[in-house]
């Protein structure tokens, strides 16, 4: 028998028995009460919330990037569309003064074929801007799959 552990005299038997070990709630982790949970759940969804709203501004700042990055393409070019205009404008002014010459058709090709290269810069662009999203999806889903696991605990 184990010295450390106490001991008691059986009455009936006349022999010595060790105490039953008695275990209470005072060792144990208490439970949290209602209002623990209740601050603990609040500052868990504080938490999700503002977690969500940085997830949505990265995800916008993307989108916003790219967007950027399209109209600054239609503006360089739309600049190169107008000074192609200019010079075929002044390739007309050269054929209208000129009647005969070669220098005006010169620059009547160049005014053309700068305008084309304005217009496929213009066109990049815009293509680029229409194919921006700027609704944040991976935040939608993200806050559905939170609503769906609180939903889930609560019940």
């Amino acid at each position: 028998m184990d010295s450390t552990q106490p001991q008691r005299l059986n009455a009936d038997t006349g022999r010595v028995q060790p105490n039953p070990v008695v275990y209470t709630t005072a060792d144990a982790t208490p439970e949290p009460t209602l209002g623990e949970l209740f601050t603990s759940l609040t500052e868990d969804f504080s938490t999700l919330v503002r977690s969500e709203i940085k997830l949505a501004k990265a995800e916008t700042m993307e989108s916003v990037s790219t967007a950027t990055r399209g109209a600054g393409m239609m503006a360089a070019g739309g600049f190169v569309a107008y000074a192609g205009l200019l010079i075929v404008l002044m390739g007309i002014a050269v054929l209208v003064g000129q009647a005969i010459g070669s220098y005006w058709l010169g620059a009547l090709l160049v005014g053309v074929l700068t305008l084309g290269v304005g217009a496929v810069i213009f066109f990049s662009g815009r293509s680029a801007i229409k194919e921006v999203n700027l609704t944040p999806d991976k935040t939608i889903e993200s806050i559905k799959d939170d609503a769906r696991m609180v939903k889930e605990q609560l019940s």
